[in-house]
């Protein structure tokens, strides 16, 4: 029996992936060898030894030392795609209404209250002070062409908007679902210059904090309005306020509020609803549950993090499945021990992701024992993180 923790209240569609004669799931389970989380932030648990594997049902993995599981050979997943359509709808929705000052009108409008028949001829003389632009014809810079950037051009596409697209690390997968009408911008100058309207749909790194500040905005045009349903702190919130103050930036829409920008004049501060849908949240739980499952019970890795994306068949009597470092001559440490047992490797495959590597045999041998101290053998190795044997 297999036991996941559950870190967050985890959608029961989501759990019901799991063979229930197979698997515990719970937020109380012992010795589990899969979590499942969705917020909770992970930085300062210890995880257990039995823990192979940590499935973030999203796509941000902030909240996971992603670096220490490495270093512990814990694979750590996330669900990329799996709320795109939910975050594609609230950026239409932070596009319509922070060109049309809807929040500001209705609030407006809510101060009419009493007024009997009065409202009518207030709502016409007032309405003036909320005129805003149509988004049809205008241009829109989309930065990261992920699963969701590429989802917000295309619909931006459809709405009759002209689209930039930046992105150095462009997928062919991604390539083939963006619209051709969308126009390849070589830097982000060519964004910041020509975009009325820019969106950042990019991951939170070093190189990517504050991505938008003063001497970006600067070279803005007059008037653009910013959308940030990523992470927070790709943008420099001083340096936005002020923008916004002397009204070279018209609006800021973002998923994440801060006490700094909360109530800010021109800001639209949504609290972090991008995913908040039912079908959103069943789709992540799904795919994480699907991601668990391949790796515990075959020793398939995809779409993780902080290891290398690797699958193959089984095709042998028994598998082992080694995470170690990247280093040279492991490989020919490992296939030497499993020789030198004078055991057949049916089939292999190597891959590897900055420090880290993996690699699956698949061994022609119905002798366990055998087997198992082969697995004891190449675990004793000063470069192997973690071994296993899948049966």
């Amino acid at each position: 029996m297999y036991n996941i923790k559950t870190y967050n209240k985890i959608s029961a569609i989501g759990l019901d992936e799991f063979d229930k004669t197979a698997y515990t799931c719970g937020d109380e389970v012992a010795d589990p060898v899969g979590a499942i989380v969705r917020s909770a932030a992970l930085h300062d648990v210890e995880f257990p030894d039995t823990l192979l594997a940590i499935a973030r049902a999203g796509a941000g993995t902030n909240n996971i030392p992603v670096d220490r599981c490495a270093e512990e050979g814990i694979v750590v997943f996330n669900t990329p795609g799996a709320n795109a359509n939910a975050v594609k709808e609230l950026v239409i929705a932070g596009l319509l209404i922070c060109s049309r000052r809807v929040i500001p009108a209705i609030k407006w409008a809510e101060t009419l209250k009493g007024n009997g028949d009065e409202v009518g001829k207030m709502v016409e003389k007032g309405k003036g002070a909320f005129v805003g632009p149509e988004i049809k014809g205008k241009s829109i810079g989309v930065i990261g062409l992920g699963a969701i950037g590429v989802l917000v051009a295309n619909a931006a596409n459809a709405l009759g908007m002209k689209v930039y697209g930046y992105d150095p690390y462009l997928s062919v997968d991604a390539a083939w679902n963006l619209t051709h009408n969308a126009i390849h911008a070589i830097e982000l100058n060519e964004i910041y210059e020509k975009c009325d309207y820019i969106t950042l749909h990019v991951p939170l790194t070093p190189d990517t904090k504050g991505l938008i500040n003063k001497d970006t905005i600067a070279k803005c045009k007059d008037g653009v309005r910013i959308l940030n349903f990523a992470r927070g702190d790709l943008v420099n919130s001083a340096d936005l306020l002020n923008a916004l103050d002397d009204g070279k930036v018209a609006a800021y829409v973002t998923d994440f509020p801060s006490d700094d920008v909360i109530g800010a004049d021109g800001v639209i501060a949504i609290p972090h609803l991008g995913a908040s849908t039912p079908e959103s949240e069943d789709n992540c739980a799904m795919m994480a549950a699907a991601e668990l499952i391949d790796y515990i019970e075959n020793g398939n890795i995809v779409n993780s993090v902080n290891m290398p994306n690797i699958s193959m068949p089984k095709s042998g009597d028994e598998r082992i499945c080694v995470i170690h470092k990247n280093v040279p001559s492991v490989i020919n440490k490992i296939t030497g021990i499993v020789s030198g047992a004078n055991i057949n490797i049916n089939n292999m495959l190597n891959k590897s992701k900055k420090d880290f590597a993996y690699t699956m045999l698949d061994l022609e041998e119905k002798d366990l024992a055998k087997v198992d101290a082969i697995a004891n053998a190449i675990g004793d190795m000063d470069e192997v993180i973690r071994v296993r044997v899948i049966r």
